[in-house]
């Protein structure tokens, strides 16, 4: 990662003050908010870049994967183009989930991501897309470059996972799981996301 001159003095924030990564859409920053050992949702504030408790899980289920965002994205117009059904985008950076053979325990880190795939969904009508890929030189995942080459049972996990994570007391889950795609979709809506970033907050 190439930091401006003079170095940062303040921690930067990891939405805004992150970079995409070394070769986005193909090779990606993840920032982490959730791990597979976090029985609560956890969720950068927008204001501060700070994490913090969004809410305990309802259910047993863990998320099958490290949970995060791809710094400077934004699922606006251009994602919600590509996504069949939605009538907008979820107003948020684009979620990712990282695939690893060794367990990574702690959040609040970011790490290099290969892009191999994307969970299509519908959160209440708007588009809410989870990438799907894989820690870069990882030793057993490492050499994957798209969705068909994971094992079928982790995609199911992320599947049942996204499907079941909003289970809220008296309140009726609105997810939708449109399907699951290879790298090539997923890469056309990280590019989305990234335009829909630099038409709402400005930049290069």
């Amino acid at each position: 990662m190439s930091f401006p001159s003079p170095f940062y003095r303040w921690r930067p924030h990891p939405w805004h003050g992150l970079e995409i990564g070394l070769n986005p859409p193909d090779l990606v920053y993840a920032y982490i908010e959730m791990t597979p050992f976090d029985h609560i949702k956890y969720e950068v504030d927008k204001t501060t870049g700070y994490l913090h408790v969004d809410r305990p899980q309802r259910t047993s289920s863990l998320s099958p994967s490290l949970y995060g965002f791809i710094p400077r994205t934004y699922c606006g117009e251009n994602v919600r183009s590509l996504s069949p059904e939605a009538i907008r985008g979820d107003g948020d950076p684009l979620d990712i989930c990282v695939i690893s053979e060794r367990p990574i325990n702690r959040s609040e880190i970011f790490l290099n991501a290969v892009v191999v795939g994307v969970l299509q969904m519908l959160d209440n009508m708007e588009a809410d897309d989870k990438i799907i890929a894989v820690l870069e030189n990882d030793h057993i995942y490492g050499h994957i470059r798209t969705i068909e080459e994971l094992p079928g049972a982790i995609v199911e996990r992320l599947k049942h996972y996204f499907s079941t994570y909003k289970m809220i007391k008296d309140l009726k889950p609105g997810i939708k799981i449109i399907d699951t795609f290879g790298a090539s979709k997923a890469k056309e809506i990280v590019n989305a996301a990234i335009e829909d970033y630099r038409l709402t907050f400005g930049g290069e």
